[in-house]
């Protein structure tokens, strides 16, 4: 099982996530020159978000093996950021440049993970509240948001 993850300046890492979070972890930040400390996430094409910080892991002493159900075989994703600061709402920050240009929909899902407001040329529109409560209607999960090119070989 392989996925692609997508970074910097339109660079792309083929990745085996069947290895241990720790090492999956290491390498994306490596790869995505983000810092050791930092936490990071996964943004899929349908907008779905993997989180791959440690405490994913849960209490068990043996390490997680990548997130087999989460992630989906020859999946394209994109590297997220995420920061928290004291009392400020947590961001969500995209190392793939240009999100904005390439995947619009991906980026307003960037910002409205982080509580920010849409832009003005959002095609999206999203029911109900924010934050810790469902959807009204269907799940805008449900639906493809993006279209990020796939790598099928």
């Amino acid at each position: 099982m392989f996925i692609t993850v997508m970074f910097g300046a339109g660079h792309c890492e083929l990745v085996n996530p069947w290895c241990s979070l720790v090492t999956l972890n290491a390498h994306l930040k490596q790869k995505g020159q983000v810092p050791p400390d930092a936490t990071i996430a996964l943004l899929a094409e349908d907008g779905h978000l993997v989180s791959l910080g440690e405490d994913v892991e849960g209490t068990s002493s043996t390490p997680s093996m990548g997130h087999r159900p989460l992630l989906h075989e020859r999946g394209t994703y994109v590297l997220v950021q995420i920061i928290r600061e004291g009392g400020a709402p947590t961001r969500y920050v995209s190392l793939l440049e240009n999100l904005d240009d390439c995947y619009p929909e991906l980026a307003e899902e960037l910002r409205w993970l982080s509580g920010l407001p849409a832009t003005g040329n959002s095609r999206r529109r999203r029911t109900g509240n924010r934050r810790g409560q469902q959807e009204q209607g269907t799940s805008s999960r449900s639906r493809r948001v993006g279209s990020l090119p796939s790598k099928t070989r």
